[in-house]
């Protein structure tokens, strides 16, 4: 699919044929092209669109170069980041002459909202230099938002794991979960970090694309903007990682505790009910002389020691403090 903007007094507008309009349209958004929509495309603007498999591609001179006189530039973004487990893909920038061209194989939600905010409030895109710079924005914008949800869901598992429970002290918490839930925070943290370290290899790229096209003082401020924007986050990204490292520590530790109390009492269970089993073992030999054995009480003074002999070691330990 092929969407087409043009430049309507600094508001963005939905071109109904971009491919007939594309000599006003600033900003092409190409989402799943087939193959003719990318070859009619090329053919209007003289330049070769990126497969997937080349957006693909880690290294640098693969993500990052010039071709044909235009500037191709790939990050990493995520999509579907309602949940935990968003959807990491490449998309590719390309910025030939006065137009922003976007080539993606799946749905970032600053794709989504930024056309519906450029088209309500001018936001300047009166080219496509301008309009990558907006776009850049807003997906700073997006990550940002993203990391902060994860900063409130990373402080709630910090809540489970150190605050016991006031109304059942004795109710074991679900460590599993805790886990489970410290894992796909771990997750989505890395996802983002991977995202915004791509992006600031692109923001620096797109510095030197800027000097060579000797843009304004706008763009080279809003351009240095981003870049502190997008660094800040790398450092927030990294915290929070630190911070679920912390926490995935802190949750085997409780996890030990707990199942060192659960030792401990079947250890103090043993040493109380020791005492009364060797009275009891004593008393159940089968010797035929025992002195006690027709004494009439007998039998309720074995009983008075085995309790007494269970009281004392339980008594002991609570004054040391060990239960």
């Amino acid at each position: 699919m092929i969407r087409g903007y043009v430049n309507d007094r600094g508001h963005l507008r939905a071109a109904d044929d971009p491919l007939k309009e594309i000599d006003d349209v600033i900003w092409a958004d190409l989402t799943n092209p087939s193959g003719e929509e990318k070859g009619a495309l090329e053919a209007r603007i003289g330049i070769g669109i990126p497969a997937l498999e080349e957006m693909e591609e880690i290294e640098i001179s693969s993500r990052l170069y010039y071709e044909d006189g235009a500037a191709f530039m790939t990050a990493t973004l995520p999509a579907q980041t309602d949940n935990d487990t968003p959807k990491m893909s490449p998309v590719t920038f390309v910025l030939a002459g006065k137009r922003l061209i976007t080539v993606r194989y799946h749905d970032p939600r600053a794709f989504q909202t930024f056309p519906l905010r450029a088209a309500r409030v001018a936001m300047g895109c009166t080219n496509g230099e301008n309009t990558l710079i907006a776009l850049l924005e807003a997906i700073i914008d997006r990550l940002a938002d993203i990391l902060e949800r994860a900063g409130r869901d990373i402080d709630q598992i910090s809540r489970v794991v150190f605050q016991h429970n006031g109304n059942n002290p004795t109710k074991s918490r679900d460590f599993q979960k805790v886990l489970e839930d410290i894992g796909l925070k771990g997750d989505l943290t890395s996802n983002i970090r991977d995202s915004l370290m791509t992006l600031e290899r692109l923001i620096g790229f797109l510095g030197q694309v800027t000097t060579q096209r000797k843009s304004d003082k706008d763009i080279r401020a809003r351009h240095k903007t981003l870049s502190r924007d997008a660094h800040s986050l790398t450092d927030h990204a990294s915290f929070l990682s630190q911070k679920i490292t912390f926490l995935l520590d802190a949750t085997l530790g409780m996890i030990n505790i707990e199942q060192n109390a659960i030792i401990k009492i079947f250890s103090v269970a043993a040493v109380v009910f020791l005492p009364p089993t060797l009275i009891a073992s004593i008393y159940g030999m089968n010797f035929a002389f025992i002195p006690e054995l027709k004494w009439h009480f007998g039998y309720p003074l074995s009983l008075v020691l085995m309790v007494v002999s269970a009281i004392l070691p339980f008594w002991y330990f609570k004054r040391r403090g060990w239960l």
